[in-house]
């Protein structure tokens, strides 16, 4: 450690906390360089240096010079971050937990919601044109007969049926083979309707 940084520290344990300005700056931009990498959000990291050297000005009476001041800032830095990972994990656990929960409490209109939404399926539905969204919107999402899409559309029922069952034969050949499940999902849920 450099005799600057022992002297500060000294003039901070003793009381002149103007001092730790001059800490601050010096070890700021590495610690949060640590934190970002730790942490991969970059505003995370920019709050974590900031609860890191609070910390550190809160404990540096405990700070002895046997040890390298660096090093006893990033065991703060570490912990902290530690702390913020485990916290997130939980966090998700959770949300993942009630997420479950609520399933169970979701009506069939939301169970669709999710069952269309998802990555796969929202790529295929932009890969539609506007004509075969406007009918799958309104056969799915407005649970509209096929005699009331015609009367909209201007067509017979029959050609309705038949643009309907084209339009789910596409998006099924849209969507990547692994997601065939999803897509067997779908087409059991767009049979409901029919």
């Amino acid at each position: 450690m450099d005799e600057e940084t022992e002297y500060r520290i000294k003039r901070v344990q003793a009381g002149e906390i103007q001092d730790y300005v001059y800490i601050v700056q010096k070890y700021q931009k590495q610690i949060f360089m640590y934190c970002w990498r730790l942490i991969s959000n970059k505003q995370e990291a920019e709050d974590a240096v900031q609860d890191v050297l609070v910390k550190a000005y809160e404990k540096i009476d405990l700070y002895k010079p046997e040890v390298n001041f660096s090093a006893w800032l990033y065991k703060i830095a570490y912990h902290h971050c530690i702390n913020i990972i485990r916290r997130k994990k939980m966090q998700q656990k959770w949300k993942f937990r009630l997420m479950a929960q609520d399933q169970s409490a979701i009506s069939p209109a939301e169970m669709l919601d999710n069952q269309l939404f998802n990555e796969p399926l929202s790529r295929a539905l932009e890969k539609l044109n506007v004509i075969e969204r406007n009918l799958l919107i309104l056969r799915v999402f407005e649970e509209k007969s096929f005699v009331e899409i015609a009367g909209i559309l201007n067509k017979s029922p029959d050609a309705v049926k038949k643009k309907f069952a084209r339009t789910k034969i596409k998006l099924k050949k849209w969507m990547r083979p692994k997601e065939e499940e999803l897509c067997q999902n779908y087409n059991v849920l767009l049979k409901t309707k029919i």
